[in-house]
């Protein structure tokens, strides 16, 4: 078949038949066919049959132009018509399906032609039944295996959908079991649909209760443990079991504690089916509310009567005064608590250190200078602190002042402080001129010392005898009145603090072997006597200081010292101190001297004509206080004294011994 006319043509020999005996000829034609020919329409209907298509499908003529392609077609669905239809003529196997219902295997040969605007299907079906048993298993065999492979689908995804359901309902429970809030679902028939852990320890239910799963069971165990049972029946049993409210609640039991509730409607969808209870216990936030107000009460009742100015600041705003700040401001309570910058009253805050105060304080001291309303100036001394929220003032932080008048105290600080910067001034012109005075008279004794020593060595044996005890005199009142000089050029010094302490590294017991040595070199008849406890010790002090504090304590034991009587110098160490002691068997010193040893010039009433200036020990109390140290002084008439020097232990990294 083809796209051409289709008129059965004769021979060139013969003359064409007519158009009726032709249309004839070619039916009888297509009906002597083996294979089964048929034509469709649209739709797929049958518009003309032979007979071996009726042979093969077991329907008559009339049946099977009634008919469409997919009534006898079993695969007529798995085929891509659309396809078939743009390739013009294809060839292809299908499933056949008999009026017996017998299903045999066919192979299609079908092409498409187009007559006057409509277009037919023309095909030619053989029956290839050898291939139908195959075709058939491979078919179910398919269709099998592809809903096998849905149902293992739509069972991974059951299975997926069944974990995600179990890990949330899991994490809600988790959830509900690790929160500190009692948690129960009750519907409107007053069964208990659920409630954690918390629920049941906060009213400690009975196990018959939990069992039971209904509430009204448990009414009379509820107002038993209630102070207001009345109050508990209107909140829970009588709730409207359509009511869509939210309610909040306390309830006090007879034991003490109270509890907060909460409740809610429960959703499935838009119906409610029931109400969610919350309870917590706030028995410890009502108690610290009701502490909060009592220190509140407490805290107006002492801040009104106190003499102590009171502000409590939030910004640039006063939120509270008491009357002693009316008394020293002069505003009135109103005044400062309307619309009032707190920058108009406050000049000037100065922060100051506190002597001894503990680090865990939690206020700060301030001297703060205030403006009055009637412009004069006030000081204040005040305690300023941050409030933890104790009082209620909207959330936000509040500083509190507590200040007292030091008004009158400020006026004589500053009349001090000039009388102090006088004094200063006097010490400084003192020192300047004792230290001129010593430079004057260092000259001329000076030259005193070498005249003496060149007359010395002029003086013939005849004259020697006489003249050599009074050049000796002269040879002591000259280096006796040099030490003056220097005692007192030091001391002027150490005054004026031209003197620094500069501690280093010092090995002490080598230092003080030393100094003994040199003392003893120059002093014969008075032994000295070293005492240590450890055979090396190495602390931090200033060298420089140490040997005056030393040779003075040494010095003045030997000079009031009878001659061979032992001098002892010890040294220790105590609670990290290194002490130095120095004690002599002599003249000793009462115990109304004793007050006054370490004053500049004085001297002892018992030391008879034993020359000194009384500027020694006043020079060594002065170093002492350079090393933040301590001395003191033990003494009794004619037995003898002991002076005992404390310095601070600053141990150095060369120390030797562990102490």
């Amino acid at each position: 078949m083809n796209t051409g006319d289709y008129r059965l043509a004769s021979s060139d020999a013969q003359s064409a038949l007519q158009p009726e005996v032709e249309v004839k000829f070619a039916n009888f034609l297509i009906n002597q066919a083996v294979d089964a020919a048929f034509c469709l329409g649209a739709n797929a209907q049958f518009v003309y049959v032979n007979d071996a298509t009726c042979l093969m499908t077991e329907y008559s003529r009339e049946e099977l132009l009634s008919m469409r392609l997919y009534d006898i077609d079993v695969d007529f669905s798995l085929h891509n018509w659309l396809d078939i239809n743009s390739q013009g003529s294809l060839t292809f196997k299908s499933r056949y399906r008999t009026k017996g219902g017998r299903i045999f295997l066919v192979q299609i040969s079908i092409s498409y032609v187009k007559q006057q605007d409509m277009e037919f299907g023309c095909a030619f079906v053989r029956e290839i039944s050898g291939e139908i048993v195959e075709l058939s298993v491979q078919k179910w065999t398919d269709e099998l295996k592809d809903a096998k492979d849905n149902l293992q689908q739509e069972f991974s995804q059951l299975k997926a959908k069944e974990f995600e359901l179990e890990t949330s309902l899991s994490l809600l429970n988790s959830t509900l079991e690790s929160t500190a809030i009692g948690i129960v679902a009750v519907n409107f028939e007053g069964d208990i649909l659920s409630l954690n852990q918390k629920y049941l320890d906060m009213w400690q239910l009975p196990e018959s209760l939990i069992l039971s799963k209904k509430c009204p069971r448990c009414k009379a165990f509820f107002e038993n443990q209630l102070k207001d049972p009345q109050a508990f029946n209107r909140l829970i049993w009588e709730v409207s079991s359509q009511a869509d409210f939210e309610s909040y609640d306390i309830l006090e039991l007879k034991d003490g504690r109270v509890f907060a509730q909460y409740s809610k409607p429960q959703w499935l969808g838009e119906q409610i089916i029931g109400r969610v209870w919350s309870i917590w216990d706030i028995t410890e936030s009502k108690r610290t509310e009701e502490a909060l107000r009592l220190n509140a009460s407490r805290f107006r009742i002492l801040a009104e009567t106190t003499d102590a100015s009171t502000f409590l600041i939030q910004g640039t705003r006063l939120c509270y005064v008491n009357p002693a700040v009316e008394q020293l401001t002069g505003y009135t309570t109103e005044e400062l608590l309307t619309g009032f910058d707190i920058r108009r009253l406050i000049k000037s805050k100065k922060g100051r250190q506190i002597r001894k105060q503990g680090e865990a304080a939690n206020f700060e001291y301030q001297e703060i200078n205030i403006l009055t309303k009637n412009g004069t100036e006030r000081w204040l001394a005040c305690a300023v602190t941050m409030l933890d929220g104790g009082l209620d003032f909207g959330g936000k932080p509040v500083e509190m002042i507590a200040g007292i008048d030091i008004t009158d105290y400020k006026y004589a600080e500053l009349s001090l402080n000039q009388a102090l910067e006088q004094a200063r001034q006097l010490s400084e012109l003192r020192a300047r001129f004792l230290s001129m005075v010593c430079h004057q008279f260092r000259t001329p004794l000076n030259i005193v010392s070498f005249s003496n020593s060149l007359l010395k060595e002029e003086v013939d044996k005849r004259t020697k005898k006489k003249i050599q005890p009074l050049l000796d005199h002269i040879q002591k009142a000259t280096e006796q009145l040099s030490q003056m000089l220097d005692d007192i050029l030091f001391f002027s010094k150490a005054e004026s603090a031209k003197i620094n302490c500069q501690p280093q590294p010092l090995e002490l017991v080598q230092f003080c072997n030393d100094l003994v040595a040199q003392m003893q070199m120059s002093i014969s008849k008075i032994p000295i006597n070293l005492v240590r406890e450890q055979s090396s010790l190495t602390a931090c002090i200033d060298k420089k200081l140490l040997e005056p504090i030393l040779k003075n304590l040494l010095d003045n034991a030997i000079k009031y010292s009878a001659s061979g009587m032992t001098v002892d110098l010890k040294i220790s160490c105590k609670n990290e101190h290194v002490i130095f002691q120095v004690q002599d068997k002599g003249i000793g010193i009462s115990v109304a001297d004793q007050q006054r040893i370490f004053e500049p010039f004085y001297r002892g009433s018992n030391i008879d004509h034993i020359p000194g200036t009384g500027l020694g020990l006043s020079i060594l109390k002065t170093l002492v206080d350079l090393h933040h140290g301590q001395v003191s002084v033990e003494s009794e008439i004619c037995v003898g004294t002991t002076f005992t020097v404390m310095l601070p232990l600053m141990k150095s990294e060369l120390s030797t011994s562990e102490l």
